[in-house]
């Protein structure tokens, strides 16, 4: 029971709260409108006796609808990503094709080979798809896809380094994302790593001062997150393969970004390819499925097909494999890149080519649509730890409003979530990094947050 002078006066019962959200929804059972309503009120009741004040009935309600509307259809969602950020790791990176998610529904519709020989009628292996195709675009010998990149690299060192030594340039022990370093997926893959050279200057002489009869292999960490500039120094890596060899060792090389095509002609700097780091002689090369590449997440190992089929036939080669989701997906992908269409196809390469004058256009609509706000210049960046810094020119809708933390919040707020990013008391959104189809629910959302 509450008092006049209450902070909670006013606060509705949950009962109400109840009927009245199944009052304005046929298909919701009472069990999930009572949980929709207890999580409103409760938020409300939190929220007033830190000194907020009650809003009214209808507006609870309608929080409750929206609990109802969210845990109804799970909590992965589909988002509008309006940041800039191509590659955005939060958002899942690499939006797939529509060859590669027609590809990723006809399989999971029915069916499939995934381990059967169709030629024999007897069991078959999933590790031979995707095998041929990724041949063809990388010119490896061989390949095989595991689950992620770190899993990649880690799948290699424990199976083909450990429990030898491993020589990394310190200017490569790098952190890969989520807190995960280089040096620990080393150690906990049973190798030990052999750190050389100095942050910024490893030269060819460091790794050879190294090389002894415990060493395992050579890693080359392709540093795609972060850039270091100015006083700088690393060998090539034709000039490690060289060593390499000359000492029966193994060179990895885990380029992460999985380039395929000259980022070069988006106006971009040169990203290291994964055909360029096999014809200089890796040994192995490592990389993600879901960045340059513009496919599922996934790793992939191509090269040597000695070392390869000790990696198919390896016990982890079980727990790390991946579902045929993935190699649908990643097959039609790459169909893409054998085809020479991933420029027109490849949705990250999409946005990278798009139009000047049309994103400016739909920048405006967007303006518009706020009823105040300006178009201004802007970055696209490419993000997901790919191409650190680089991005290309864009234009950005910016919409200035009293409260920028509400009005985005508003945006993600929406039934299908937009998200924005905040710079200089400006909501700014970049059509450079939102499907063209998806202008219309833009509009619908700034609307209905500048209303």
């Amino acid at each position: 029971m509450t008092t006049d002078d209450s902070p909670l006066r006013g606060l509705p019962s949950v009962d109400a709260v109840i009927r009245a959200v199944l009052e304005r929804t046929t298909t919701a059972s009472r069990g999930a409108a009572a949980e929709s309503a207890r999580q409103a009120v409760m938020e409300v009741r939190v929220a007033a006796l830190s000194g907020a004040p009650v809003p009214g009935f209808e507006e609870i309600v309608q929080q409750a609808t929206r609990f109802l509307a969210r845990d109804a259809g799970g909590s992965l969602r589909t988002a509008i990503n309006a940041t800039g950020v191509i590659l955005h790791t939060n958002l899942g990176r690499a939006p797939l094709s529509v060859r590669a998610t027609t590809a990723v529904q006809e399989i999971s519709q029915r069916y499939s080979n995934l381990e059967f020989d169709l030629e024999t009628g007897r069991r078959g292996s999933r590790h031979d798809h995707g095998r041929a195709l990724i041949r063809r675009v990388t010119g490896a010998e061989d390949a095989m896809v595991v689950n992620n990149n770190a899993a990649a690299l880690f799948f290699v060192l424990q199976a083909l380094a450990a429990p030898g030594g491993v020589i990394v340039s310190r200017g490569q022990a790098v952190e890969i994302g989520g807190g995960f370093r280089i040096p620990d997926v080393v150690a906990q893959s049973g190798a030990r790593i052999v750190e050389v050279g100095t942050t910024n200057r490893t030269y060819a002489r460091d790794y050879a001062a190294a090389i002894d009869a415990s060493t395992g292999a050579i890693l080359r960490v392709h540093t795609s997150n972060f850039r270091i500039v100015g006083f700088t120094t690393a060998p090539s890596a034709a000039e490690l393969a060289a060593m390499a060899r000359e000492h029966g060792i193994l060179l990895i090389d885990d380029l992460g970004s999985g380039a395929l095509i000259p980022t070069e002609q988006f106006g971009l700097a040169h990203e290291p390819t994964v055909q360029e780091s096999l014809r200089a002689g890796s040994d192995l090369v490592l990389f993600s499925g879901d960045k340059l590449l513009g496919g599922p997440q996934c790793g992939v190992i191509a090269g040597r097909a000695d070392l390869l089929e000790r990696l198919r036939r390896h016990p982890l080669a079980r727990v790390l494999r991946v579902d045929k989701l993935t190699f649908a997906a990643l097959s039609a992908t790459l169909l893409a890149y054998a085809e020479g269409t991933a420029v027109e196809e490849i949705p990250i390469w999409r946005m990278l080519s798009a139009d000047p004058a049309s994103i400016a256009a739909r920048a405006g609509t967007w303006v518009s649509a706020a009823g105040s706000g300006e178009v201004i210049a802007a970055r696209t960046m490419v993000g997901g730890g790919s191409l650190p810094e680089e991005g290309v020119a864009t234009s950005v809708a910016a919409i200035a409003a009293a409260d920028t933390d509400a009005m985005a919040a508003g945006l993600r707020a929406r039934p299908t979530p937009v998200i924005a990013r905040i710079e200089d008391g400006c909501v700014l959104l970049d059509p450079r990094t939102v499907d063209p189809v998806d202008d219309a629910t833009v509009v619908e959302a700034i609307r209905s947050v500048t209303a």
